[in-house]
């Protein structure tokens, strides 16, 4: 299941609270009986395998896999596997070549030749080493600057703690210096309030994102960062190590260069500057008090970056069941996962090993591939025909779901619904979600024929904005269920392996979303997509309603130009009422510049419930200039 959106700040060391928690996704629906008269049942007579199901999950999560991360070889053993299972079932492809509709992605970043940095201090230059005294971030902008420099302590403006680094300190154009992690006293006061994680660990403002969006929007041109002598939580003697390029491995551009330097390279400014290093950090640290400062006019750096986004083709994998109209319904699955975890993972201290990803999403997978075999046989006697959608890019924004949409393989408009089986692998207690009930016509009344067999605790959810790929079709006014079966502690780690899985459950949730199939496969009439506003979480969701106000959109995670793109504008919310739409492309956010996801996050978050916005948008490439206002979420 994909935590792209939601804000990816994945990449600082405490990496991933923006966008770990808006992923506590929706709830499900109830049970059904036997299919309409007339129909092909499949519900009783070719019940789901739990045993053909737990082989599928093992064989996708083999260290022959490699996690099934974007761009790798095991992805692409994974897409085989799947191919030659519709294949061997007789199913009609439906990609663009053959089986598979081929997409790229960006799947990292990488370290080009050229990085360089140079201090010059009373006519005296020292050239540094890359990866040994310092190293770029993978979220910095390639280019040079050659500037003298200023200290801003942690880099933080934090108006809910008092506290602004930055406050009468010129910092445009110049270099910034700053520590890693955040004032102690950040977690004091935010264990007593909203704002933070008090002690659960640090606040939004210790991610490294953040403080380069921070610098950046101060007019700096270029961030170093330092260690220091002791990080949040850490003892004061920690080693003063570099972070290997790549670990904090995001995928967008933050605007601004940024390194790290080593502690023991820059002592030797703050001594020319009558200062020392860890008396400063000791001083902001005991007082939660801003400590900035010039450096002499005479210290001056020359930095070059020069890195560069690496590119893959991956592939969703599609196949068809005739049906005998052209129209059809949708029965989807994502297969990628996290490769070992430079990109997502939940285990920091992990990253490197395989996360086999068993609940997210080979138990979906395997799902999929036994809903194929069950409807296979029924090849042109339906009244619909059935898309079977295996999903790469999931992980990295929801892009195969979003390629699709995009560039459909079959007609859109005939397109009746989208039903997503996204992590149905870990039911526990009988306890199962289904997100989108509200987003068809019918929904309600097919989910609400109780069958006995399938005596699930069903939580509902009207909503069809939880965040995996069902999203893509939503925005696209097509009505989706999401069937899921609850987050868990191996979420996103190497832990999440095929022995945790309940199949037996897993299968009898299978039943279900195949009479679900049935009925709207054999429905007289289609489904109206509903519009629904956003669901309020049930309680324990572990969403915390996401960062600062509510705002209302949903943005095209396929989008590779300047600003943030809508696919979609919750309705109700305050972005439909100011009017904007889908396809919008926010540029500007009040005084603050809109580049991507992390400035959106960045800008929203710094806001105040009621706060009246000035919002710029592109819309079909000019300028539209609205007025939100900013509500409570939900």
């Amino acid at each position: 299941m994909s935590k792209r959106f939601q804000f990816s700040v994945r990449n600082s060391i405490f990496s991933g609270i923006y966008l770990r928690l808006l992923y506590c996704l929706f709830a499900l629906a109830l049970p059904f009986a036997a299919s309409a008269q007339g129909s092909h049942s499949l519900a009783a007579s070719t019940p789901a395998d739990a045993q053909r199901y737990i082989h599928d999950i093992q064989s996708l999560t083999t260290p022959e896999m490699e996690g099934r991360g974007d761009g790798t070889e095991g992805l692409t053993r994974a897409a085989r596997l799947i191919e030659e299972r519709f294949k061997s079932l007789g199913l009609s492809p439906a990609g663009r070549n053959q089986y598979l509709q081929p997409f790229t992605v960006i799947t990292g970043t990488k370290m080009k030749d050229g990085n360089a940095l140079e201090v010059s201090a009373h006519g005296e230059k020292i050239a540094l080493k890359p990866s040994q005294d310092f190293i770029p971030f993978s979220f910095s902008s390639s280019g040079t600057v050659n500037e003298s420099l200023v200290f801003a302590g942690y880099g933080i403006s934090a108006s809910e703690f008092g506290y602004d680094d930055f406050e009468k300190l010129d910092v445009k154009g110049k270099i910034v210096v700053i520590f890693r992690y955040e004032p102690p006293g950040f977690a004091e006061q935010a264990s007593g309030s909203k704002t933070g994680h008090g002690a659960q660990g640090p606040t939004q403002h210790a991610a490294l994102i953040t403080k380069a969006i921070n610098a950046r929007n101060h007019g700096a041109k270029a961030v170093v960062l330092l260690n220091g002598k002791q990080g949040h939580g850490q003892s004061e003697d920690v080693e003063d190590r570099l972070v290997p390029f790549g670990i904090l491995n995001d995928l967008v551009n933050s605007g601004i260069l940024m390194v790290q330097v080593k502690n023991s390279v820059a002592e030797r400014w703050f001594q020319l500057a009558g200062k020392s290093l860890d008396e400063i950090q000791s001083g902001i640290n005991a007082s939660t008090k801003p400590a900035s400062f010039a450096f002499p006019n005479d210290l001056n750096i020359s930095l070059t970056v020069n890195v560069e986004n690496t590119q893959a083709t991956v592939n969703n994998v599609l196949a068809y069941v005739p049906g005998q109209t052209d129209e059809y319904v949708i029965i989807g699955a994502h297969y990628d996962h996290l490769g070992r975890g430079s990109f997502g993972s939940l285990a920091p201290d992990q990253i490197g090993q395989l996360h086999p990803g068993a609940d997210d999403n080979a138990s979906g997978t395997a799902g999929l591939l036994e809903m194929a075999r069950r409807f296979a046989p029924l090849k042109g006697k339906l009244h619909r025909g059935i898309l079977f959608a295996s999903f790469a890019g999931e992980e990295l924004g929801l892009l195969g779901s979003a390629e699709w949409v995009k560039e459909p393989t079959l007609p859109l408009e005939k397109a009746v619904a989208m039903l997503n089986m996204d992590m149905i692998g870990r039911i526990k207690d009988d306890k199962v979600y289904i997100g989108g009930i509200g987003t068809g016509s019918i929904f309600q009344s097919i989910l609400t024929q109780v069958d006995s067999k399938f005596p699930f605790k069903v939580e509902p959810s009207s909503s069809g904005f939880s965040s995996s790929d069902h999203l893509s079709f939503a925005a696209k006014q097509i009505p989706v269920l999401f069937f899921f079966s609850g987050l868990h502690a191996d979420y996103h780690k190497p832990s999440d392996t095929w022995e945790k899985v309940n199949a037996a459950s897993a299968v009898k949730l299978l039943d279900l979303v195949a009479g679900v199939s049935e009925q709207l496969i054999s429905a007289p009439g289609r489904p109206a997509f509903v519009a629904v506003a956003e669901d309020k979480l049930p309680a324990g969701s572990g969403s915390g309603g996401g960062y600062g106000p509510y705002f209302g959109s949903i943005p095209d995670f396929g989008q590779t130009e300047e600003g943030v793109k809508f696919s979609d504008v919750r309705a109700g919310s305050p972005a439909a009422k100011a009017g904007l739409k889908p396809g919008d492309v926010l540029v500007q956010f009040g005084e603050k510049p809109i580049k991507n996801l992390y400035d959106f996050t960045d800008a929203l978050r710094r806001s105040k419930v009621g706060d009246v916005v000035e919002v710029k948008v592109l819309r079909e490439g000019k300028p539209v200039t609205v007025s939100v206002t900013l509500e409570q979420r939900k």
